[in-house]
């Protein structure tokens, strides 16, 4: 079946090839470990995680490579701010190393929580310094580099052009931050490719041109090009990657080897939360543990992100995950009625709607149309193993774990409420501990009392 992935590079959806049939070659711009990854972060990784899901599906073996990156992001994308590594390591009063294990470890916690399934490939930048060296060498002997007091970059006047995916107006660019940060640039869209580092500068390596640390755009051209070769399949981020991030990677990998290193750019769009973007000032920065603390999983986020195409905006409001909590829990509920149904079900009728969720997702991973024939099978009258069969299948690309039983992490507040259950039940007190499943009741806690203990499920 045709599957068909937007790329904006074209600026419309194109029939998937690969380049060679061996495997799809992917590269992922990961996290910058300098903090907790937010729910809006994660959007982007679980669209990784389900282009991974459809590809294989389709029966394509994959490459896939995702960077650490855990030096040379600035606070700004452009040339202009602190490194965002050595800030964090001010703010903890830890060594920046450390920083950056302690919030790897975190972020890749979060992906199996969300039962995101790992790149082949995980890559750190401060392992590949060497590789940046070498590639930026070549930039420079290719003649499209120059120097200046304290910063090598990347001469975009020299490329036929700069910005194909943002399609950017240069001559309409106002002189602003990133012109102000160093006025020795010859042009306003000219990057940092490698920067002499100062005395007090935490994070630095001997090079060709001393003491020094790379540009944050710098990594995921050498590291894509060392694990994926000069020319590879996809290349995926964040909306926010296109203006810069990636132009600068396209820009820097055609100064290197003349061409644009990925076929297909597909990119993630915005959470939006209660309507509007997330700001540490509105105090709407969310992580999954906040959400877990709140009673939802990150299966109940993972459903969430199905409501809405990859490439709309979504907006989070606790109302919408809740939604996301019940139809999850109804999902598990009809899967499970199905799994222990004896009816029998037509194979033509099967077979169409294995047919339409395979159109669905091969149509640039249309996860909710995909989910409305999910649905349309749940709540099929007779209640089949087959059906159960196909959910199950369908799972390999949902990633909702649907045949599992949901193990939930209860917040600190609805663990003491049930201690003191408990104790009211040893004490013989009954109209306490009634009172008390009362509450929990009230917070959205259903609890059973067997002849094991409490069984404590969500409303």
């Amino acid at each position: 079946m045709k599957l068909e992935l937007y790329n904006t590079l074209s600026k419309q959806k194109e029939e998937f090839k690969p380049i060679d049939d061996k495997a799809v070659r992917i590269y992922s711009c990961g996290p910058t470990v300098y903090y907790y990854a937010h729910v809006g972060n994660l959007r982007s990784y679980l669209f990784m995680d389900n282009l991974r899901r459809v590809l294989k599906y389709n029966g394509y073996n994959l490459l896939h490579a995702m960077n650490i990156t855990d030096v040379g992001h600035l606070e700004s994308d452009a040339d202009e701010g602190e490194d965002k590594m050595a800030k964090a390591a001010r703010r903890e009063n830890k060594d920046p190393y450390e920083i950056a294990k302690f919030y790897t470890e975190k972020f890749l916690i979060d992906l199996d929580k969300l039962n995101i399934s790992r790149p082949e490939i995980i890559c750190k930048a401060t392992d590949h310094i060497k590789e940046m060296e070498e590639y930026v060498k070549k930039i420079i002997a290719n003649g499209y580099a120059y120097e200046t007091k304290d910063t090598i970059y990347f001469d975009t006047s020299k490329l036929d052009k700069y910005g194909v995916l943002s399609n950017i107006k240069i001559d309409e660019q106002k002189a602003g931050a990133r012109v102000e940060f160093d006025r020795q640039k010859k042009n306003i869209t000219d990057f940092a490719l490698w920067i002499k580092a100062p005395e007090n500068h935490i994070m630095k390596w001997d090079s060709f041109w001393g003491k020094c640390y790379p540009g944050w755009h710098l990594e995921c051209s050498a590291m894509g090009r060392k694990y994926l070769g000069e020319h590879f399949d996809i290349h995926t981020g964040g909306i926010d990657h296109i203006p810069i991030h990636h132009e600068n990677e396209i820009a820097q990998s055609k100064g290197y080897s003349g061409k644009i290193p990925a076929n297909w750019w597909m990119h993630c769009e915005f959470l939006l939360v209660d309507g509007g973007k997330m700001s540490k000032s509105l105090n709407n920065i969310y992580t999954l543990s906040d959400l877990e603390e709140k009673g939802y999983s990150a299966m109940d986020y993972r459903m969430f992100t199905f409501t809405s195409h990859y490439r709309n905006k979504l907006n989070f409001t606790w109302d919408s995950l809740e939604a996301a909590k019940v139809a999850l829990s109804r999902l598990k509920e009809g899967y499970k009625k199905h799994s222990e149904g004896t009816d029998d079900v037509d194979d033509l009728y099967l077979s169409s709607s294995e047919q339409k969720f395979h159109e669905a997702i091969n149509d640039d991973l249309n996860m909710p149309q995909a989910m409305s024939v999910v649905w349309e099978l749940i709540k099929n009258p007779k209640k089949s193993k087959k059906i159960a069969d196909l959910l199950r299948k369908f799972d390999q690309v949902l990633g909702l774990k649907i045949d599992e039983e949901e193990k939930i992490k209860l917040p600190d507040e609805i663990n003491k409420i049930v201690e003191e259950r408990k104790e009211a039940r040893n004490n013989k007190d009954w109209a306490k501990s009634d009172e008390l499943r009362n509450l929990l009741q009230e917070k959205g806690y259903n609890i059973k009392d067997t002849k094991d203990g409490m069984e404590i499920t969500r409303k």
